[in-house]
């Protein structure tokens, strides 16, 4: 496959005449077939469906063209190289996880700046040294091999761990033993997403998996069936225990959750959103079967623990910006549920309980506040948060001393604070140090009208002495979907942009759970066009304030907001000018087909619904693209392993909208190896990618850099 980093110079003489700012690319040619399909009475071509078989030799072959030309173009933008250094230069920091304790053995992740993986440590004690435990960047020599999920058992003294190869979703669980820092032979597969759920005396665990996919069909099989098993320490999987499944409903996802005194198991029944059926099992009963709690899948309910029968848990249900209540098993009747935290004018993001106390973090429009509770409901303290910002809590056990959590700001890397839930202080645990100079920047929260008249809240981060004369490169980033909100982080990208004179945006757009489970729902389904109206006006508004102008201002979503991008691209090519579409979801009458696509129906809806068919159908990115448009220049990632949004998503789109594009601007696609949807991705590969959609920019947006 064409390599990135060949030499400038013959890109220069094979593409300098070819891909200039003038001139339009000569694309590869892809094959349209005749394939068409009926949904409802309509016939729909989809001319590129060949594409979606990724290792089929055409397609292969289309790939390598497909990055030759990108990576030709690239190499024509003298800014390249400065682009690259200058994202490296910054990413060389040293950060930290939030550590989580268990039983005074603290376990945390460290990264040392350009280390492609964070290595886990763990110490005896907060003032003891710190040992490696896991060092994944030696597991792959490129970096590519991540830590998908790390769960120490109860008492600290081994780690269920598990590692993702070349950025796929499929994760092999190991187990280490702590004190001799070696692996046990224990070795399970064919998990995605799973829990674990340790038993009190170490013993063993619950966890969830799915059948083995057919030979060759792991990146795009369809994942179904998944069951809950158990795990018996020094067993072979083939002899674990099947615990719960559901061939009647072969779509649902199942995972499960031990109590942390070892007398109940917990298992979650969910469709694949948030709304979740709660069912439960009395593990030391022999012959125990699984009772409801919930039966139902119209609000979320997560057990955040237990005193005896007593549960205490997190649910939105008749409370969409979320509550607290009590079950007491032996009554579970939901006329006997009592509200112990009730709904607040903020949205509840997270619950837990520590030391006898419930500590709830809320959203205030998309900013994090957090109140501590007696497990009655009383109101104990109002922390007082480092401005404006978002708290991601660590795990906690119900009797742990000290709670720690990460609290991320847009120009200040992560900082680690400590909360000792006894003496109710706040105190900083740790923070990192970047050689950056965040005194020349600020951030604002502005709101804006969307077109229904709804008030849509975004954060601009710019220049404190920004010139307001509509010349400032701008992108504008929106994700709204999945319940997902938008909230304050720290991200390096962010600062190199700022760094280049440009500035960013996030919008908090309907479909994320920025006000609750409302904000979210006005964005799903038959109302998800609400989510590219509000982005849509999000940019109006940038222009009309003269932050920035059409020619100016670049959208960028991933995943979810790829489709956004996708979408908002075809409804108003006409205001943007340029498209940064990641690994999106493109193709929206077929999503459902492959992996994990079922359990997006939630948000979406289906096809294979007639109603929800013609919403789709009228949006869908693939599905709207309009031969003849000057689309302005556009560029695609994706990865060759992704294996939630498949790649054939954005392989069909970019063929499309090469096709289709009526104008000169460029539409480039770059396809990743060895890389998946970007969770774990190497930061060497980050870097990459990133370098390379902003130095497309500098171009499409006409910046004034050194090179």
């Amino acid at each position: 496959m064409f390599h990135p980093h060949y030499t400038a110079l013959a890109a220069g003489l094979l593409f300098a005449c070819l891909l200039s700012a003038q001139s339009k690319p000569q694309y590869p040619q892809a094959r349209k077939s005749d394939q068409v399909d009926t949904y409802f009475g309509e016939k729909v071509a989809d001319p590129y469906r060949w594409l979606e078989d990724v290792d089929s030799a055409e397609t292969r072959a289309w790939v390598e063209a497909e990055n030759k030309l990108t990576f030709g173009y690239l190499n024509t933008i003298p800014q390249r190289k400065g682009v690259h250094q200058r994202l490296t230069s910054l990413y060389n920091y040293e950060r930290y996880s939030s550590p989580m304790d268990v039983r005074g053995r603290i376990f945390y992740a460290h990264n040392s700046g350009l280390q492609n993986q964070s290595v886990y440590y763990y110490q005896e004690s907060l003032t003891a040294p710190q040992k490696v435990l896991i060092d994944p960047n030696t597991m792959s020599a490129d970096g590519t091999v991540a830590i998908d999920g790390f769960v120490p058992n109860r008492s600290g003294t081994q780690v269920a761990y598990a590692t993702a190869q070349a950025g796929s979703d499929w994760a092999v669980w190991k187990i280490r033993d702590v004190a001799t820092g070696k692996d046990l032979p224990d070795t399970l597969r064919w998990t995605k997403s799973s829990g674990i759920g340790w038993m009190p005396d170490g013993k063993g665990f619950y966890y969830s998996r799915f059948p083995e996919p057919k030979p060759g069909a792991n990146l795009t099989q369809a994942n179904t069936n998944g069951k809950i098993y158990f795990h018996r320490l020094g067993d072979d999987q083939s002899k674990d225990t099947l615990i719960y499944e559901r061939p009647d409903h072969p779509t649902w996802w199942l995972t499960a959750d031990a109590s942390e005194d070892g007398r109940y198991l917990f298992i979650y029944i969910s469709e694949g959103g948030d709304d979740n059926a709660l069912y439960y099992m009395e593990i030391q009963k022999p012959g125990s079967k699984a009772v409801p709690i919930v039966d139902r899948f119209d609000a979320a309910f997560n057990v955040m623990g237990n005193i005896g029968s007593q549960l205490y848990v997190f649910t939105n249900d008749k409370a969409p910006r979320g509550k607290v209540i009590n079950i007491d098993l032996l009554h579970p009747a939901p006329a006997q549920w009592k509200t112990i935290v009730p709904q607040q004018t903020s949205t509840m993001e997270t619950a837990s309980m520590a030391s006898g106390k419930l500590i709830c973090s809320y959203l205030t429009d998309a900013q994090s506040a957090a109140e501590v509770y007696s497990m009655t409901g009383e109101t104990l303290q109002k922390l007082q948060l480092p401005g404006i910002g978002h708290s991601v809590w660590s795990h906690s056990s119900q009797n742990d001393k000290d709670v720690f959590f990460t609290y991320n700001q847009y120009l200040r890397p992560p900082s680690i604070l400590r909360f000792n839930v006894a003496t109710m202080q706040l105190t900083g645990f740790r923070s990192a140090k970047l050689s950056f100079d965040p005194e020349p920047f600020k951030v604002s929260q502005l709101f804006y009208k969307s077109k229904d008249g709804t008030r849509v809240p975004m954060f601009v981060i710019c220049r404190k002495d920004i010139k307001m004369d509509g010349q400032n490169p701008t992108i504008l980033y929106g994700y709204g979907g999945f319940n997902i909100p938008l909230t304050p982080a720290f991200n390096t990208r962010v600062i190199a942009w700022l760094q280049m004179g440009g500035v960013y945006v996030f919008a908090n757009l309907r479909g994320g759970s920025e006000y609750g489970e409302e904000w979210h729902k006005a964005g799903t389904k038959l109302h998800k066009q609400n989510v590219f109206d509000d982005f849509i006006a999000g940019a109006e508004f940038l222009i009309a304030q003269k932050y920035t102008s059409p020619a100016k201002l670049a959208i960028e979503g991933r995943s979810n907001g790829g489709l956004l991008v996708g979408a908002v691209l075809n409804q108003r090519p006409e205001l943007f000018g340029a498209a940064l579409p990641g690994v999106g979801v493109m193709d929206m009458l077929r999503f459902q087909k492959f992996t994990v696509g079922q359990g997006w129906v939630t948000d979406y809806g289906s096809s294979d619904n007639a109603e929800e068919y013609k919403a789709l159908r009228k949006y869908s990115p693939l599905h709207n693209i309009k031969p003849g448009t000057k689309y302005p220049p556009t560029f695609i990632v994706t990865a060759d392993h992704d294996d939630r949004v498949v790649p054939g998503h954005s392989f069909k789109y970019a063929a499309a909208m090469q096709a289709a594009q009526g104008g000169n601007a460029p539409i480039l696609i770059r396809i990743e190896t060895k890389a998946g949807h970007g969770g774990g991705k190497p930061i060497a590969k980050i870097i990459e990618e990133t370098g390379d959609e902003y130095t497309f920019l500098v171009r499409a947006l006409g910046m004034k850099i050194s090179e």
